[in-house]
């Protein structure tokens, strides 16, 4: 368990956030066509998850449209957008904004990743999202960046992300 904030007020996360060096837990989540993917679906590929509450909220619109932006510019990389949101919801977002560079990916068949991978928010209201975090993963799915944002309304560090990748 661990804390992050929403407007300053703590707010608990259950679940264990990766750490790099770690092995990424293993996930199942349900894309855009309502079928289930897990990491095995981007084998061989360095992977960015861009965990978020929900696309419906200035912060994760802003990182997702910037995450759009930089996966233009990443070779063998492909970046993912976690949410609580519908399939429908998040694909109508990228739709509406034009973006064709990340791939959505929805929590709603599969609450376990919120535990699974440490970003559970157990607490506030906010409880039975994704707190915001960014992991990025290897070819071999090993974590080589992990920040859980420490304020909720914040938006993750971009090029510490993007350094990782070397």
């Amino acid at each position: 368990m661990s804390q992050v904030k929403l407007g300053g007020e703590p707010v608990d996360v259950a679940g264990s956030f990766p750490a790099v060096g770690d092995t990424a837990p293993a996930l199942t989540l349900t894309n855009a066509e309502l079928a289930d993917v897990t990491l095995a679906d981007h084998a061989g590929k360095r992977k960015v998850l861009n965990i978020i509450p929900s696309v419906d909220t200035p912060t994760c619109a802003t990182s997702t449209r910037r995450f759009n932006e930089l996966a233009s510019q990443l070779d063998n990389t492909v970046v993912l957008v976690v949410s609580a949101d519908l399939p429908f919801a998040a694909q109508r977002f990228c739709g509406a904004e034009g973006l064709e560079k990340v791939a959505t990916l929805s929590t709603f068949r599969h609450p376990e990743f919120r535990r699974d991978w440490g970003v559970d928010i157990s607490s506030g209201p906010l409880a039975g999202l994704c707190a915001r975090g960014v992991v990025v993963l290897d070819e071999n799915d090993r974590v080589i960046h992990s920040q859980l944002v420490d304020e909720i309304k914040d938006e993750p560090d971009y090029e510490a992300a993007l350094a990782s990748l070397g």
